[in-house]
């Protein structure tokens, strides 16, 4: 799930960036200025906004994808706890 996230980021990303290569196109001569003074600013911004994007899309992914996993996992429970399963049921003896 977390490949998932990271290529939908990305592509999200990619996108924003060609429009907004698209829309500041006024400063292709100062670019060398801007990268020199606020390069690392820059570099901060992209990974917060990477990182708030891939949180969303994570999220959503949650929200949407794992819905019937209680229900699937509790067939799965039951097969165990009643021997039909590889897995060997619980034990609920300690020992020592």
């Amino acid at each position: 799930m977390i490949a998932n996230a990271l290529i939908v980021t990305i592509a999200i990303l990619l996108a924003f960036a060609f429009w907004l290569m698209g829309e500041l196109k006024f400063l292709i001569p100062y670019r060398f200025i801007l990268y020199r003074q606020y390069g690392g600013v820059i570099l901060a911004g992209i990974a917060t906004v990477f990182t708030n994007v891939f949180a969303a899309v994570y999220a959503i992914q949650r929200k949407f994808f794992l819905k019937d996993t209680g229900r699937k996992l509790s067939h799965i429970d039951k097969q165990v706890v009643a021997g039909h399963s590889p897995v060997p049921p619980p034990t609920t003896e300690e020992t020592p």
